[in-house]
């Protein structure tokens, strides 16, 4: 459970297979916990099972969540498309309905081949169980891996049989465009996946054909079938936490625009701007204007800003490509798109011969609306500048070694942290997004699909640097300043405080919604008092939960005296002369003259035992401590949901099971829970103590302040120490009886020592002097 918290934090790159191997480990574990607990309590708990069950079926849900895809028909003509057709024909071409039918701007004609229409395609080839199996085995850090497993799935999509009745209609559709057309015409196959183009763009990820022949429809409808499984979408796939269920491809057919002019453009800066000063940014590039979007060259930039003054950059040749009409009235497409959809959009657009112009797709554009808190310098004396030219697609400071990419077969050999600089843009960089400082490349468009990734994934890039591949050497250090848009040599230290931290996309990313989801259903804990009437199997609704009353009532089963014969086992209440409630179950030979329901320390003959009690004795214990206002206030922050009385009665209750050489000792002090395990006898190589510790009443900082004096400590002491949240599990092996008793010994006073230390752990220095002072006290001293 605390591994699966510890993933939220955005350090680490999991899947959904990691989320439901762990669940599936948990869920195992608490089987058997309830079994043996109804083993010990002759089935009293037997309603657990239930209760798990359906709290698994809660998990299974969160982490599958089955799209329900809409019967519909095959064909849907884009005159009957609009928005709300999302889960029929994907956002992308829902969106396009949209703006033909209920804005109006002039589109493509077309139509959908929907959702329904590929699921029937999927399940008449037996593709879904297959590739589902498939799926699970990829892992999303191992390019290689994802390029075999990308070939072998596309192989078996290709090799699939469209079904008849969904020939049938495609072609029935295409007669309809034939029909309406004055001329021959040829047409787009586009992707518009469920999800593409909403809340996660899947930039560049899947596949389009231009100039599609009429009779190659359906082998091309395969083919952007297929695309869902490129190895850059299966990345984006698997890292964005989407599921086997939500890839779901329908398909846009539209008539090719006769094209003199075309590009992308965005209603804002992307970058974030003044409210004052909306700016409109539109690149364009003559004829087609899909090489803008995939970044294969570098296009004129217009400017537009709200008094309408029009910039232009990268003119090629004495004739623009758009004249100022053609700008102004994009202009006013982009906002009467913005005003439509009520935000920003990332807008494809086309010019035809006759100077129409016609909106190819309209989708979201994120905003990067953080600004820096104070001005970047544009020039730092002593570095030597390589380059000062570019169009920052986000911006931020990256430092690094420059790896160069040639060839997408490059990207298997890129390091972690290297800065990419390559010579054109690519969709297929998403697969190392998550693991680079930057990237520069020489030609390039902020409105291309590799800059909306880079925003998404949050890499500083600097694109259209024109010479970067030439002026900068392979492996060379460098620094990229993607604000001014300068790159130097060396490692500029005067640039570092203006490095944001990288703040981790993957918290944003959908699987860990999935996770987030997932854990509501196993971490939170609501049974804190086990005195509370509330405290029942019933009122179990966490994971979390059904553990802890496992616990409780497991110890209360194995040490209620009263519910058990006089020929069972007993426990006995431990007179140890310290203020803890010590109650002590013998496995065999640890008690003299065990028939008693007190006993005294004389009695108790377990070595580990003795010495770990040894240490408990032989230091004072602490009084209450003498905490500030904020460890007092973090206390009653940590605990605020548990009554008065309640805190009361989380009495000191602790539990031995003992042995000759043999102890676990279930120790529970205040809010702290201790569990310490040894064996100590004449074999050096079974002697072994476990000590793990979680808890703490106070403000997170301190909790992890004591987390570190614990850690210090043991590992002083010699002990092999694993940290996890607050959580500390250590352990020593195969050490002599007479040093394992000593280390129990020391263990000991260290569990008293720490008692409410964490309240008094306001800053390091305090913890250090602590520090210092135990292992003084245990002869340690540094």
């Amino acid at each position: 459970m605390a591994d699966m918290s510890e993933k939220l934090s955005g350090e680490f790159l999991f899947d959904r297979r990691y989320i439901e191997n762990s669940v599936n480990n948990i869920t195992e574990t608490l089987h058997d916990l309830i079994k043996h607990l109804n083993d010990i309590s002759k089935n009293k708990y037997f309603v657990l099972n239930g209760i798990l069950d359906a709290i698994s079926t809660d998990i299974n849900n969160a982490i599958t969540g089955q799209r329900h895809i809409i019967k519909s028909s095959y064909i849907l003509p884009a005159k009957e498309i609009t928005k709300e057709m999302a889960d029929i024909t994907g956002s992308k071409v829902a969106n396009l309905g949209e703006v033909r039918n209920l804005v109006p701007l002039p589109t493509p004609d077309g139509f959908s081949i929907t959702a329904y229409a590929f699921n029937v395609f999927m399940e008449h080839n037996d593709f879904l169980k297959l590739i589902g199996e498939k799926l699970t085995f990829v892992p999303v850090n191992d390019i290689e891996a994802l390029n075999a497993m990308s070939m072998e799935i596309k192989d078996i999509i290709l090799n699939g049989d469209i079904p008849a009745d969904i020939q049938n209609e495609i072609k029935k559709a295409c007669e309809d465009l034939k029909r309406q057309a004055d001329q021959e015409v040829k047409v787009s196959v586009r992707s518009s996946a469920i999800g593409e183009d909403g809340e996660f763009s899947f930039a560049g990820q899947y596949s389009t054909f231009l100039n599609v022949s009429f009779e190659d429809i359906l082998e091309k409808y395969k083919h952007v079938v297929a695309s869902q499984f490129n190895p850059r979408a299966l990345f984006y796939f698997k890292t964005k936490g989407f599921r086997q269920h939500d890839m779901v491809m329908p398909v846009g057919v539209f008539v090719m625009v006769n094209a003199k002019a075309g590009g992308v453009m965005y209603s804002r800066d992307p970058m974030g701007q003044d409210s004052d000063e909306p700016r409109i940014i539109i690149n364009a590039v003559k004829g087609l204007g899909d090489v803008v979007a995939d970044g294969t060259v570098s296009p004129e930039t217009y400017v537009l800003s709200s008094n309408g003054k029009i910039t232009i950059e990268g003119t090629k040749g004495d004739t623009p490509c758009l004249s100022d009409a053609h700008v102004k009235m994009l202009s006013r497409y982009a906002a009467v798109l913005e005003e439509h959809f009520k935000s920003p959009q990332d807008i494809e657009w086309a010019v035809d011969k006759n100077d129409q112009i016609f909106i190819l797709q309209s989708r979201p554009l994120a905003i990067v609306s953080k600004k820096p808190s104070k001005t970047v310098p544009t020039n730092i004396k002593g570095y030597t500048l390589i380059i000062h030219k570019g169009v920052p697609a986000y911006k931020g400071i990256g430092f690094g070694k420059a790896f160069i990419v040639r060839k997408n077969e490059d990207l298997v050999k890129v390091p972690d942290g290297a800065i990419v600089v390559a010579r054109h843009t690519s969709p297929g960089y998403v697969v190392i997004m998550n693991r680079i400082a930057a990237i520069v490349t020489d030609v390039g468009s902020a409105t291309g699909h590799m800059a909306t990734l880079a925003r998404e994934y949050k890499v500083p890039a600097i694109l259209d640097a024109r010479t970067a591949t030439a002026d900068i050497a392979d492996g060379a250090e460098i620094t990229v300043d993607a604000i001014n848009c300068n790159i130097y040599e060396g490692h500029v230290t005067e640039l570092e405080e203006f490095a944001q931290k990288r703040v981790e996309p993957l918290t944003e990313m959908r699987i860990f919604k999935i996770l987030e989801s997932v854990l509501k259903f196993i971490s939170p804990l609501h049974l804190v008092n086990p005195y509370d009437a509330k405290f029942t199997a019933q009122n179990c609704i966490t994971l979390h939960d059904i553990t802890r009353f496992c616990h409780e009532m497991a110890m209360r089963e194995l040490f209620d005296i009263t519910a058990m014969s006089a020929s069972e086992v007993q426990s006995h209440r431990l007179s140890a002369g310290i203020p803890m409630q010590i109650y002590i179950m013998d496995l065999g030979g640890a008690i003299e003259h065990n028939n008693s329901k007190r006993i005294h320390l004389n009695q108790v003959k377990s070595v580990p035992f003795n010495a770990y009690l040894h240490g408990l004795k032989s230091i004072k214990w602490p009084e209450p401590r003498a905490f500030d206002m904020h460890g007092f206030l973090g206390a009653i922050a940590h605990t605020a949901a548990i009554a008065e009385h309640d805190i009361k009665n989380t009495a000191e209750e602790s539990f031995a099971i003992i042995s000759g050489e043999y102890m676990n000792f279930a120790l529970r002090l205040g809010y702290h829970l201790s569990t310490v395990e040894a064996y100590c006898g004449d074999n050096v190589n079974d002697n072994y103590i476990s000590f793990i510790f979680k808890g703490g009443g106070s403000t997170a900082d301190r909790r992890y302040r004591r987390v570190r004096f614990l850690d210090t400590v043991l590992k002083r002491l010699d002990f092999n120490v694993r940290i996890n949240g607050d959580i500390i599990n250590a352990f020593v092996s195969k050490y002599h009886k007479q040093d394992i008793e000593k280390k129990l010994e020391n263990l000991g006073k260290l569990t008293v020592y720490s008692k409410q230390l964490d309240m008094v752990l306001y800053d390091d220095t305090i913890t250090n002097n602590h520090i210092e002072e135990f292992l003084k006290t245990v002869g340690e001293q540094s």
